[in-house]
């Protein structure tokens, strides 16, 4: 790999990084913690991450249990995850809260597709431009007379290849999740 793709190389990981976090809160039909992810609670008159105000544990796999490190902050937790509208039954037992993940239809499946393939494309866009960055500095390299016009072609080619594989490896993701989003 030449030089010009391996300093970029940390873009597309970037890129794929970003995906990966971003549909790890799309919920399948099994319970898991990440899709708490992005919820903030209001504790101590800040914005917290969920996970830093409470303990969080998967009960079996329709069930999340929800424990506060602090009791007071039970009604700031159960208000802001009623608000981040993630479809979960939350029910306050008093000194935990039980979420629990309904089994998903038909119909809420494809829209979970669809979301999942709009952070696909979005990604897709990021990649890209990672892409045309690199070509822009092999080019420029190449007008300054840094490179050759034959190396200039195969750093070029280089970076589509590894452009390419990139796509690859982010489609592989997203087929993988989609077929745990429409697993019953």
């Amino acid at each position: 790999m030449n030089q010009y793709v391996e300093s970029k190389q940390n873009d597309f990981m970037h890129a794929l990084d970003f995906f990966k976090k971003e549909i790890a809160s799309l919920r399948t039909g099994q319970a898991n913690p990440a899709i708490l992810d992005t919820v903030q609670v209001e504790a101590y008159g800040v914005m917290n991450p969920l996970n830093t105000v409470a303990n969080i544990a998967v009960s079996d796999s329709r069930n999340i249990l929800l424990v506060a490190w602090d009791k007071g902050v039970m009604k700031s937790i159960e208000k802001a995850i009623v608000e981040a509208d993630l479809g979960l039954g939350v029910v306050n037992e008093g000194d935990k809260i039980r979420l629990t993940v309904p089994a998903l239809t038909e119909e809420n499946r494809k829209e979970l597709v669809k979301k999942l393939n709009e952070k696909m494309e979005k990604t897709r866009i990021i990649l890209r431009q990672a892409r045309e960055g690199t070509k822009n500095v092999i080019e420029t390299a190449f007008e300054e007379k840094e490179i050759s016009e034959d190396d200039k072609f195969r750093f070029i080619k280089e970076l589509d290849e590894f452009s390419a594989r990139k796509n690859e490896e982010l489609k592989d993701i997203r087929d993988r999740k989609e077929k745990n989003i429409m697993e019953i």
